[in-house]
């Protein structure tokens, strides 16, 4: 069984308590007041009342961690803060389909050294620690072995109505589609990460992503032995807000398709 520190079970704690509610706000989800962040953008009082939770617990258990939110943006702190996003999949929540997830990082000194991505619905909790590994629940998570691009599934985001690089995803799918089994398009990025991590996907890639939407799911996939970057293949995925999710096999051949899909667009 895996030994959790005291971080991952703050994190465990605070996710479980935001949980319950989570569940049950979707079981009464045409009761939520709904409110647009922007064209096809929605948050709820889920969302809200999530991050509330979140922030009550994780502060309680580390006082003087700064925090940067989804909804209500960044709190100064010391050398430590929680990157949370309470309801990753809003969109999928909101129109009842049991696909979303809440979110937890901790990054010290500019590098994330733990996460938890929580599916309330499966009652999976995915969590690492730098050098300790990744696991799902308790058991040890590795990322898929496969080496051929024709047998892996790939996983994306495509951008939602307001976004204008919905031809660079078209180029992308394109240029991809016709080399793999099948590409999933599922609407939580912090969930592809994760999945990547425990083997179910091969490979994950998104643009227009913001650091709660990763920054756990990159630690999950590094420690489950996969190589993240983002899409041109450094290590700025939380300031680019692109990333690239796959084994040591497939990471090259899935970011040369894509790269290549990008600059072969006339300007």
């Amino acid at each position: 069984m895996a030994t959790r520190s005291a971080v991952v079970n703050v994190m465990q704690g605070a996710a479980l308590k935001a949980s319950k509610a989570l569940v049950r706000d979707f079981g009464e989800v045409e009761q939520l007041q709904v409110s647009r962040k922007g064209p096809a953008d929605f948050v709820s009082m889920a969302d809200l009342r999530a991050e509330e939770t979140l922030r009550r617990e994780l502060a309680r258990a580390r006082p003087g961690c700064g925090f940067l939110m989804e909804e209500t943006g960044a709190v100064a702190g010391g050398h430590e803060r929680w990157i949370i996003d309470p309801l990753d999949g809003t969109l999928n929540f909101l129109h009842g389909i049991a696909h979303f997830a809440i979110s937890i990082a901790l990054e010290r000194e500019g590098a994330v050294v733990a996460g938890l991505v929580h599916d309330p619905v499966r009652h999976e909790s995915f969590w690492a620690e730098k050098g300790v590994g990744a696991y799902m629940n308790d058991r040890r998570l590795r990322v898929s072995g496969r080496t051929r691009l024709e047998e892996s599934v790939i996983a994306t985001g495509i951008p939602y109505k307001a976004r204008s690089d919905h031809g660079t995803y078209l180029a992308m799918l394109g240029a991809l589609m016709p080399h793999v089994a099948g590409i999933r398009r599922f609407g939580a990025a912090a969930l592809d990460l994760a999945w990547v991590a425990a083997g179910r996907y091969d490979g994950f890639w998104e643009l227009g992503l913001k650091p709660w939407d990763m920054a756990a799911g990159i630690l999950l996939v590094r420690e489950a032995g996969g190589f993240v970057s983002d899409m041109d293949g450094g290590a700025g995925m939380l300031d680019t807000g692109s990333v690239l999710a796959a084994n040591d096999h497939l990471h090259a051949p899935v970011g040369d398709m894509l790269r290549a899909a990008i600059a072969d667009r006339p300007p």
